[in-house]
């Protein structure tokens, strides 16, 4: 009898505590509830990003560990290829399942991989362990993005966004920091400090599962669907060779046999993937209608463009500080400081004007202005002797630039299309932006490293003069010129050869500086067509229960009127006179209040044309509506 009754208390507390979490008949949440379904969000997205950020840094130490220097590049291959593949699985999934299931399924999986890669005895099992990590870390950012856009209306959305950003912005400084803090410590507990790289993601992912169960609790109507299998085996076939290529052409070289199956593979995935969608049309994995919607087509080709030239330049920086300037990982990361300062700054200050002024398209556009404004001006000021304090403002200028463009480009997709397709959009913005970032890397160093062929050469011929430069050089012909290129540091054995080697390097790194400016201006062009849609005064989750009353057997006036309020409008409906003159039932609907922008007014008639419509067609209508006419 005691157990029933503690059973059932304790079905009574997480029942209340699931009321307590929960929106209120209206689908509205308050502040509070937003803040602290936030912090489980953001611990989150934290792991994955300052993972990201933490093992890059120690990569290296890692892989001499474990005796697989020649393999590093596939621990970070296997995350790439995982995580960005999983991305619009996660989003199509939740859709029809539900964000919170899948939210904790990828904070799990993460913690598990993590743990796993802790215990790693070789690359390859490094490998494998770190793709595992990917396929949850691939969640984490998506669906954050989608939830806050279940739970906020877009006009106040881009606040809360604007903390993401920070979250990113702080994972770049910590990440170095701690990476090489616990990369340099020779053992830990008697661990190897790197595995400790790892271990730190458990108690910090069990926190944010902790919290996400907890707090997550949205109202989901499931739909049964089909599931879109086969567009998903093509997606893999389609991206896994283009991704390897992408990380391993620099080596291979981008015309070799390998690198040229890889394009094959890759190009016969992308056909596959296209017929398939077409033939599950609304239940595909991507529905290709979405491409009509001109936000979505718009955000997602600048997003691809914005990435390559925005990832690409971020990743310089870094190599410039710690090559030229001799920095440490972790001292590069904190002198990136002024970057992630821009990068929060541009983000809350876009997000705030945005909730007080409804306009967001001038964001991106100005962003563009100012990353290319930057990228150029270091193209001009960097060289081998270029102090860091001269760098500040022009990595405030890209932080600002940066932090403008990320959020409002997202905020317009998930304005423009139907609340039933919030994850599927957020993530394939977030997908092309990922692919964008990994062609942009990619290219960026495939060109640095041609130029570095050339420019260091070059710049040791003049001092070739000096007999004793002579020798050196000579010196470093035998042992393989290609050897400082893998290791930047082994060049300090020819001290006469540094000075050449700096300039070379700096020369080679201000061309990539304006390659990355002039594709970041082509998104400058890409988003003037940006569409400026009015942003809806409703949640995801009130839109989705105003689209759903408009399918019950409710009177059409009634399902007219809560079509009219899911739009991406602030205006009220418009009230036409109906063609019978019986006034009774409009006295009825008169004297009930209904909820719109947070206020009770009196409903009037059903806007002209739309009384007309049959229940089960109305959904149909809800589509158009949430949408700009393109």
């Amino acid at each position: 009898m005691s157990q029933t009754s503690t059973r059932n208390s304790a079905a009574e507390r997480r029942g209340a505590r699931a009321a307590a979490a929960a929106p209120d008949s209206s689908g509205v949440f308050t502040h509070r509830q937003i803040l602290t379904i936030l912090g489980g969000l953001v611990l989150g997205m934290f792991l994955a990003a300052l993972d990201q950020t933490v093992v890059s840094t120690a990569i290296r130490t890692i892989a001499d560990d474990l005796r697989g220097y020649d393999l590093q590049a596939w621990a970070t291959t296997a995350f790439l290829i995982t995580s960005t593949i999983s991305t619009p699985l996660y989003g199509k999934l939740s859709d029809l399942y539900g964000r919170r299931p899948f939210y904790l399924f990828g904070i799990g999986v993460f913690v598990l991989g993590s743990l796993a890669c802790a215990f790693a005895q070789s690359m390859y099992q490094l490998a494998a362990f770190r793709a595992i990590q990917g396929i949850g870390a691939g969640g984490l950012m998506s669906l954050a993005l989608a939830i806050i856009g279940d739970i906020v209306p877009p006009r106040e959305r881009s606040r809360y966004q604007g903390m993401f950003m920070a979250v990113f912005g702080t994972s770049s400084v910590l990440g170095p920091v701690i990476g090489g803090f616990l990369a340099g410590q020779s053992s830990i507990l008697g661990l190897a400090g790197w595995r400790w790289i790892f271990f730190i993601n458990v108690p910090l992912g069990a926190l944010a599962f902790a919290v996400v169960w907890r707090v997550l609790h949205l109202p989901h109507t499931r739909r049964d669907h089909r599931i879109d299998w086969p567009g998903a085996v093509a997606l893999i076939i389609c991206l896994v060779p283009l991704l390897i290529v992408a990380e391993q052409g620099r080596i291979w070289g981008w015309s070799s046999g390998r690198a040229l199956l890889c394009y094959a593979i890759g190009a016969i995935g992308f056909v596959l993937f296209i017929l398939a969608e077409r033939a599950y049309r609304d239940d595909a994995l991507l529905p290709l209608r979405l491409f009509k919607n001109r936000s979505f087509s718009i955000g997602s080709t600048s997003s691809i463009v914005l990435g390559a030239g925005m990832f690409g330049g971020i990743l310089l920086l870094p190599q410039y500080l710690q090559v030229v300037h001799g920095s440490s990982p972790t001292v590069a990361g904190l002198q990136m400081i002024p970057l992630v300062a821009g990068i929060m700054v541009g983000a809350m200050g876009s997000g705030i004007t945005i909730s007080k002024t409804g306009k967001y398209k001038i964001f991106p556009l100005v962003g563009v202005v100012f990353i290319v404004t930057a990228l150029v001006s270091m193209s001009f000021v960097v060289d081998a002797h270029t102090s860091i304090w001269s760098l500040v403002p022009f990595m405030v200028l890209l932080g600002l630039g940066l932090g403008f463009n990320f959020q409002p480009v997202i905020l317009a997709v998930q304005n423009a299309v139907s609340p039933r397709e919030m994850g599927v959009a957020t993530s394939s913005v977030t997908f092309f932006r990922q692919m964008g970032g990994t062609i942009g890397v990619a290219a960026f160093l495939s060109i640095l490293f041609t130029q570095l062929g050339t420019e260091i050469p070059q710049q040791i011929g003049k001092v070739l003069s000096n007999p004793a430069a002579a020798q050196q050089a000579q010196q470093l012909q035998q042992a393989g010129a290609s050897s400082v290129l893998a290791d930047t540091s082994g060049i300090q054995a020819y001290p006469l050869l540094v000075e050449p080697f700096k300039v070379g390097f700096s020369n080679a790194i201000d061309l990539v500086f304006l390659v990355a400016a002039a594709v970041v201006a082509i998104g400058f062009f890409v988003l003037l067509f940006l569409p400026e849609v009015p942003l809806r005064n409703q949640s995801g989750i009130q839109a989705q229960q105003a689209a759903e009353a408009a399918e019950d057997d409710t009177p059409a006036e009634e399902a007219a009127i809560a079509i009219g309020e899911a739009a991406p409008t602030s205006v009220a409906p418009v009230v036409a006179p109906t063609d019978t003159p019986d006034v009774a039932p409009r006295a009825r609907h008169a004297r009930r209040p209904r909820r719109r922008g947070g206020r009770h007014e009196a409903a009037g008639d059903a806007p002209t044309g739309l009384a007309s419509i049959p229940a089960d067609h109305l959904m149909d209508v809800m589509d158009v509506a949430g949408r700009p006419h393109d």
